[in-house]
């Protein structure tokens, strides 16, 4: 039981350092600071890849209690283990507080990361916004020319604005 409340509580510490990664990566993104975003986000994966490692642990502790108590490894699920734990009130209530913060982080999380999906996506627009405005700032519109058969030659003006030969 030490083992999964332990577990728990690591996911939960570093779910909270995750939420403080996306937080200055809010910022990183509103600054437009490329080099910023990108540290972040190493960091992110580095944080991600112990988060990994805790699941897949919290998976076999569970696993190991679910042999003990005689259930199905497969569908014991922490919720699952809460209820079980009903002889037990001082580990339960321990268990559920913890998963009730675990799952208060996570949705804390959640919605710093759908605000930055949001930043992101605007930022897209506007630097494509910036890359079709710069591309029709540096083309000429076409001429009205016409070939022997009537059809547009598709002729570009030349790129300066001020023709001085005239």
């Amino acid at each position: 039981m030490d083992d999964l409340l332990d577990v728990i509580e690591q996911e939960e510490k570093h779910y909270r350092k995750l939420i403080g990664l996306s937080t200055d990566k809010k910022n990183a993104i509103i600054k437009g600071d490329i080099r910023t975003l990108e540290d972040i986000t190493n960091e992110e994966q580095d944080v991600t890849s112990i988060l990994k490692n805790l699941e897949t642990k919290r998976s076999g502790v569970l696993a190991d209690m679910a042999d003990v108590l005689g259930q199905d490894a497969e569908t014991l699920t922490v919720r699952k283990m809460i209820d079980l734990l009903e002889k037990q009130p001082n580990e339960q209530k321990k268990l559920s507080d913890l998963c009730d913060r675990l799952r208060h982080t996570l949705d804390e999380m959640s919605a710093v990361n759908e605000q930055n999906r949001v930043l992101l996506e605007q930022a897209l627009e506007m630097v494509n916004f910036d890359l079709t405005l710069f591309k029709s700032l540096r083309q000429a519109p076409e001429t009205a020319n016409y070939d022997k058969n009537a059809y547009n030659t598709g002729e570009l003006l030349g790129s300066s604005g001020f023709d001085a030969k005239q």
